[in-house]
């Protein structure tokens, strides 16, 4: 089916859904580098205008990837809940923007509506919207898992205690350790990204986590990011694992580059299962995904790189994750150019994943060769504080010395606790008084040198 808008006497033609959806997205390098952005300005407009005028019933007839042809597009349509769908089955993508902007649109029925909507529905309304809309919707949506504590909740705002290390020296992660839970850093996960997949290597750094956890029984989950065919393997060898990991994307080709598909997602979230070690839940997946990795496969299908993350929400939803956050700058400014593309791209990716009911975190971060600055970091990181963000990335000084990228640090998770009136995780932030590491309040206590998490080993 082909669509057409008018504009100034001059007719736009798209020839289907996914011509358009690809023309009204706001400007990135990625689609241009892949070749499907609106070639001028009033073209985007015209695609906009022409995008909210389609009915939401369209998506759920015309497939941007065929169905034949993707698992990911079979998954989409297969799980559609025709009945949480049914309030908005006659709105139209424009009219389901007014109304999500609505006080109608709270947070139960958002909740309820969540598995209703398909990923290319929620990213065409996306592209209609002002980055303040995304804000106040995604601010709307409360997404809450749990594993050994709950991420999610109004008010809570949480971080990754990321210590990478080059070498994978436990030393090095070690003292990186120590000095984020000091800051308060750490409630969605202490997750090392190894160096190597070495399955002895990641053995050694999941025994080391789980010890430290247990030790000090801190109630949080900790995961080591390797293959999730590499995890499979260890939990098959009784390695404590707690959060299952993998990369993902939002085709079958994609998900095919990084070694993976549906099936080896479902054998691994089994047996994340099948350990039972969570506490106070069993969300055991741990997702990651960015704008423009399918491009960057060679796997997206002429889909734009935006409406291809979203489809990625989908693949996680399906599993019920502990957490999934967008790496956003990571991937470089060949598919996301400067601060403004990254910004918008960020608030993007939260909308969508929020809407789709998926516990949104974010790394907000930036590669040396883009056209950002911590400025720009810092820019993003209020505003996704503001739209209600579950968490953000907690590295040494924002800088992670082994994948090479600028991130965001221990000190900016407490300016934004501190200026937004946040708390950590409620079971985290228990430990954290009775450690004598924060007050009532929240606020850091001064570190005493005989402190057991700087006098023991373990």
């Amino acid at each position: 089916m082909s669509y057409r808008y008018t504009i100034h006497n001059i007719t736009y033609q798209f020839d289907d859904l996914k011509t358009l959806l690809a023309k009204a997205t706001p400007f990135r390098s990625g689609d241009a580098l892949a070749g499907v952005a609106a070639n001028s300005y009033e073209e985007r407009i015209a695609a906009q205008m022409c995008l909210a005028d389609v009915p939401l019933k369209t998506f759920l007839n015309e497939a941007v990837i065929p169905y034949e042809k993707d698992e990911v597009t079979r998954l989409i349509i297969d799980t559609h809940n025709a009945n949480a769908f049914e309030p908005v089955n006659s709105f139209t993508v424009g009219e389901l923007r007014d109304w999500l902007l609505s006080d109608e649109a709270d947070e139960v029925s958002l909740q309820k509506l969540a598995s209703g909507l398909t990923p290319e529905m929620v990213a065409a309304v996306c592209k209609i919207m002002r980055n303040q809309d995304l804000i106040i919707v995604a601010q709307k949506c409360e997404v809450v898992s749990r594993f050994r504590n709950t991420i999610g909740l109004k008010g809570r705002f949480s971080t990754r205690l990321q210590p990478n290390h080059p070498t994978d020296d436990t030393k090095g992660i070690a003292a990186s350790i120590v000095d984020g839970l000091l800051y308060g850093s750490g409630d969605a996960v202490i997750g090392i990204n190894p160096a190597t997949d070495d399955p002895s290597t990641v053995s050694t750094l999941l025994y080391m986590l789980d010890g430290l956890l247990q030790k000090f029984s801190i109630p949080t989950q900790s995961c080591v990011l390797c293959h999730v065919t590499t995890t499979l393997d260890l939990i098959n060898k009784n390695v404590p694992v707690d959060l299952v990991f993998q990369s993902i994307g939002g085709t079958e080709k994609t998900n095919k580059s990084f070694g993976i598909n549906l099936s080896i997602l479902n054998e691994a979230c089994d047996a994340g299962l099948s350990l039972q070690r969570g506490t106070v839940g069993n969300n055991v997946m741990y997702f990651e995904t960015g704008q423009g990795s399918s491009l960057s496969a060679n796997g997206h299908e002429g889909v734009d790189q935006q409406t291809c993350e979203a489809r990625a929400y989908a693949v996680a939803r399906h599993f019920k994750p502990h957490l999934i956050n967008s790496v956003v700058g990571f991937i470089g400014p060949e598919y996301l150019f400067d601060g403004k593309q990254i910004i918008r791209a960020a608030l993007e990716d939260h909308f969508c994943g929020k809407l789709l009911g998926l516990p949104m975190g974010m790394d907000v971060c930036y590669t040396n060769h883009a056209e950002a600055d911590q400025d720009d970091m810092d820019n993003l990181l209020v505003l996704l504080g503001v739209a209600g963000c579950n968490y953000i990335m907690g590295v040494p000084g924002a800088d992670d010395i082994m994948l090479n990228y600028q991130s965001t640090s221990f000190h900016d998770v407490l300016f934004v606790r501190k200026t937004l009136g946040l708390r950590p995780a409620p079971e985290f932030e228990q430990w954290l008084m009775k450690q004598g590491i924060s007050d009532e309040e929240g606020n850091l206590l001064p570190v005493n040198q005989s402190h057991l998490l700087l006098q023991q080993q373990w």
